[in-house]
Formats: structure tokens, sequence, C-alpha cells
């Protein structure tokens, strides 16, 4: 299991082993970069996030608590330092989404492609427009995977916030994205 592991290499790397830390840089640096990215929209200050992220863990693993997961509290360092980075710029950005479907590869048409980018470009101009506290908790939970345990550890809110903020973010990112001319299609 991956948060056994990490609890194994943290212990390890707050024992001064650089080694572990270094493997739970490899195992975090893309997960983070890629929520700091979504959450700052620039990639010079989402590498910079990333790297001062794991430069303040190395730092506070002595204050790490080991019946806390090692991702959850590096989010929580991340989604700190990118608060900070959009607090100064006092704008909220998104980046735009490259992780659009592979249609081409798929045999699908050149103008069903083009439907998909500008629903994707929608999309993507739709949540750019939502508060932070809503686009971080979607980001989360939508694209990191996290529980809504780990996302209340990491945002330092209770589990009931959590979930609200969620149900509050997907209603409001769906009003909007059809107000904006997105369709939806109902499973």
């Amino acid at each position: 299991m991956v948060t056994a592991q990490d609890s194994l290499l943290a212990e390890r790397a707050r024992n001064g082993d650089q080694r572990a830390f270094a493997e739970l840089v490899r195992r975090h640096q893309d997960r983070v970069f890629r929520f700091v990215l979504r959450m700052t929209g620039s990639r010079d200050e989402a590498m910079d996030l990333t790297q001062d992220t794991f430069m303040k863990a190395w730092q506070a693993l002595p204050r790490w608590q080991p019946q806390a997961q090692f991702a959850t509290w590096l989010f929580q360092i991340a989604r700190n330092g990118a608060l900070d980075v959009l607090r100064r710029r006092g704008v909220v950005e998104f980046v735009p989404i490259d992780d659009e479907p592979a249609a081409a590869a798929h045999g699908v048409a050149p103008d069903e492609q083009l439907d998909v980018r500008q629903r994707y470009g929608l999309l993507d101009a739709t949540l750019r427009r939502l508060p932070v506290e809503h686009r971080e908790v979607l980001l989360l939970r939508e694209l990191e995977g996290l529980s809504y345990a780990e996302i209340a550890v990491a945002l330092g809110i209770n589990e009931g916030t959590v979930k609200s903020r969620i149900a509050r973010a997907r209603a409001t990112l769906l009003e909007r994205y059809r107000r904006a001319g997105g369709e939806t299609y109902d499973a």
C-alpha cells in the first residue's frame, strides 16, 4: 500500500535518510506540480512552488505526525504556497486542461474532435471563474483523488464543510457551464 510505504519512507526521512526523502519526492512531485499548476495557472510558479513544497516538507518533517498521511500533509503545504501566490497576485486563474481525450487515436472525426476541444475550452473558462475555495476542493477530489477526510486535513476544515463545498462547487460549475452554452449529457 502506497500510504504505508509513504509513512515508512517519511519516518526514515525524518531520521535523516535523504534517499528515503528523494523517493517521496519522486512519488509525489508530479501530483504536487499538477495541483499547483492548476491553482496558479503558471508553469514557472508551479515549478517554483513544487520545489518550495518539498523544501518546506524536508524542513518540517520533524513536526510531521506519523498518523497523518504523508500525501495529505504534503498537499497542505502545496496549497498554502499556492494560496500565498494567488494572494500576492490578487488574481485567481486556472490553467487549461491538457488532458484532452486522444480522440484522433480512436478514429473520431475532425468535427467531433473540434467539438470536444470547444467543450474543454468552455469548461476550462468556467473553472477559471470559480472561487478559489471551490476550485481547490474540486481539484483535490476530482483530479488528485483525495478522500473527503484527506481534503479536510489538507485544508484544515471539517469533513462536512468539504462535502458542502464540493456540492456547491459542482452545482456552480454546472450552472455556469450551462449558462455559457455548454451542453451536458445526463447518463
